[in-house]
């Protein structure tokens, strides 16, 4: 039976060899470790009956050896390494490499798949991982070596060709892959360990790499295959883009693209598309071209997202503009950018500034709008004949450039800058006569019978005037005459807009400062300031009790250093009108004594009320008009010297009156010329003006 001590129940076998340190059963050194049993129990004195006193026996405990350091060290159990079989290693193989055999040869396997990753795991766990590598690696570089040699020689068809090519790198894909799966533990266990040694996976591609680059024939014939299902994709021919995204990602794997494909590739874009765009240059307009181009562009992004890498995309793009743009710059705007320019093409335009932006040319796009400008705008500015309609051309032209800036050239302020030097050269070419060219169609736009134009319209039109008035240099110039102008309209109350009026001024005083404007605002304080004055004088006593009846007359008081400069007109007036202004002298020196009055007869007006033949008419005349006129109530005809000796007026002003009323629109009297023949046979002429009022048989006096 067992031998009993302090508890502990030991074998005696296992125990004799424990002291002896002999050997068990004949095969391995085993140091049996005794576990302590907690179940155990020392025996209980008082417990009854002898039968059950094992059951209760104390907790087994171990005898306490010495205190030393070698007794604390704890006891391990040591399990000796297992002997492998003889031949373990070359029949291991020999299974290993009849299943990589069927694998290549797409036969079925001889034995699962999980023993034989038990295999390859068995011989890597028994250091034998860097004789299974080179044996895996040499037996499939027989069988990669095997399969490229047979596309040697193969179909002429391209296309045919790069299918079996094709099939070949799907076959090997498939195979290396249940190849690693079966190796895995040679990856894991032994490759990752080694340092510059490429997995079972890269060590696959690395030989089919190798055997490709050995068959320059192969090589050379799938680039080739490739280049031309590429040119003939880009004729418009359809083509089996899924054969050459595999193509494209089998030299990538392989890390062939690069060097065997994309260097050739580029080349032959270059090629295709500088012929391309001579070509096509010569046989279409620049809109079309322009089209073609970006079409094309996109054509290449395209195809590097379906099948390219995107590493080619920067220099494919590259090498198509510089063949259809770059090349071609000078000839595109040569040809095309005066009839965009001119027609308005305001997309074609777009297209083209996109296009020249990306090729770097936005310089010489800038220069072509700079000689634009100048070219087209010279022609109108110094032609005389077409001053009336110069402000209007140059209001629509600029409208038009700023219509192109803003939607065909994305605001860039480069070409605003440019348009804007471009267009004050073409302003000032003829110096002052844009300015007082602006300055009337101002007066044109300000002055009373505008009709059809409203309140907005109006402030748009000053707008774009003001665009104008920036670049003119003799603002001076610009300013005289607007300020003659403005004095005309608001004495003689031509005005379509006081509010417009006043409008202009703040926009000058914006633009040019307050001391431009200054001037003008006191014009227009003056004619407030008269209204006043008007006012108190009809209430005055002067004008209750003296002045005559049958007429009402209105004085605008100005201050000399405000108003344009007029030269004194004499003139002879009617009495009625010397009398009144006497009593509006007297009245305005009672109120602001130290002043000076000094009338201006050529800035007067009148409403007059005539008796024709069929009826009573209001007409609106002139002062001196209205003098010449009132000399009729005494008499049916004058002679142009008894009416110059009548009025005073001179002899100049007095013809233009005279040529007012006769000649005009409304011909208010009859001009009659009288010929004197001499003997010397009509040549020596008399001319004797006789006017008279007009009436409804139109007589001629003679």
């Amino acid at each position: 039976g067992p031998t009993e001590k302090s508890g502990l129940h030991l074998d005696p076998a296992a125990a004799a060899a424990v002291r002896g340190g002999g050997r068990t059963n004949g095969e391995e050194d085993v140091d049996m470790l005794l576990a302590d049993q907690d179940e155990l129990r020392a025996p209980n004195a008082s417990a009854p009956g002898g039968g059950t006193a094992n059951l209760f026996r104390k907790k087994a405990t171990l005898p306490q050896p010495p205190a030393t350091a070698a007794t604390r060290k704890p006891l391990r159990i040591k399990i000796g390494q297992p002997k492998l079989p003889k031949n373990f290693e070359e029949d291991t193989w020999a299974i290993l490499k009849d299943a990589i055999t069927a694998i290549f040869l797409k036969q079925k396997l001889s034995c699962d798949v999980e023993k034989l990753y038990q295999a390859a795991g068995d011989l890597c766990l028994h250091k034998l991982g860097a004789n299974l590598y080179e044996r895996v690696k040499k037996e499939c570089e027989i069988h990669i070596s095997a399969k490229i040699s047979a596309l040697v020689g193969q179909s002429p068809d391209l296309v045919v060709f790069l299918s079996l090519v094709q099939r070949t790198w799907q076959d090997f894909c498939d195979q290396m892959l249940i190849i690693r799966g079966i190796a895995l533990l040679l990856d894991v266990k032994y490759v990752k360990n080694v340092a510059n040694l490429c997995s079972v996976w890269d060590m696959g591609l690395q030989l089919f790499r190798k055997h490709i680059s050995l068959s320059p024939e192969i090589e050379h014939k799938t680039v080739t295959g490739l280049l031309r299902l590429i040119e003939s994709e880009r004729l418009g021919e359809a083509i089996d883009k899924t054969l050459l995204s595999h193509l494209l990602k089998m030299f990538t794997d392989l890390g062939m693209y690069s060097e065997t494909f994309e260097k050739p590739f580029l080349e032959c874009t270059s090629e295709f598309y500088a012929t391309e765009g001579v070509k096509y240059l010569q046989q279409s307009d620049i809109p079309d071209y322009l089209r073609h181009a970006e079409s094309r562009l996109q054509e290449e992004h395209d195809r590097c997202i379906l099948y390219l890498e995107a590493n080619t995309r920067k220099p494919l793009i590259a090498t198509t503009e510089k063949q259809l743009l770059q090349r071609h710059t000078s000839a595109i705007i040569e040809k095309g950018f005066t009839v965009l320019m001119e027609a308005n093409r305001v997309t074609d335009l777009s297209r083209m500034y996109t296009l020249f932006q990306r090729v770097d040319a936005i310089e010489m796009l800038k220069q072509a709008l700079s000689l634009y400008i100048r070219g087209t705008g010279q022609g109108i500015i110094m032609d005389e004949e077409k001053d009336k309609d110069l402000v209007s051309f140059l209001l629509e032209f600029k409208a038009s450039l700023d219509k192109i800036l803003e939607e065909s050239f994305a605001k860039n302020e480069a070409f605003s800058n440019t348009i804007k030097e471009s267009f004050e050269h073409l302003i000032n070419l003829r110096q002052n006569r844009p300015a007082e060219l602006i300055a009337k169609f101002l007066d044109e736009k300000l002055r009373a019978g505008n009709k059809g134009t409203s309140e907005e319209e109006l402030e748009g039109i000053l707008d774009k005037v003001l665009v104008l008035f920036r670049f003119i240099q003799g603002k001076d110039v610009f300013e005289a005459f607007y300020k003659k102008d403005l004095a005309k309209r608001l004495l003689l109350g031509k005005s379509a807009s006081i509010d417009a009026e006043k409008s202009m001024i703040t926009k000058l005083k914006t633009e040019c400062g307050s001391q431009f404007t200054n001037k003008l605002e006191g014009m227009f304080k003056d004619i407030e300031l008269s209204k006043e004055i008007n006012d108190s004088f009809k209430q005055s006593s002067q004008a209750r009790t003296k002045l005559p009846t049958g007429i009402e007359m209105s004085v605008h008081v100005l201050t000399t250093g405000y108003w344009p400069t007029y030269p004194p007109m004499d003139v002879k007036l009617p009495h009625e009108l010397n009398v009144y202004q006497d009593i509006f002298k007297e009245f305005y020196l009672s109120k602001y004594s130290g002043r000076r009055l000094m009338w201006q007869n050529s800035l007067g007006h009148c409403v007059l009320k005539v008796e024709f033949p069929k009826g009573r008419k209001e007409l609106a005349v002139s002062l001196f008009q209205s003098v010449v006129l009132m000399l009729f109530n005494d008499a049916q005809k004058l002679s142009f010297v008894d009416i110059k000796e009548s009025t005073g007026i001179e002899d100049k002003e007095l013809r233009r009156t005279l040529q007012s009323l006769a000649c005009g629109k409304v011909r208010v009297l009859q001009k009659v010329r009288l010929f004197c023949l001499s003997l010397t046979n009509f040549q020596h002429e008399a001319w004797l003006i006789i006017i008279c009022v007009s009436d409804t048989k139109r007589t001629r006096y003679r």
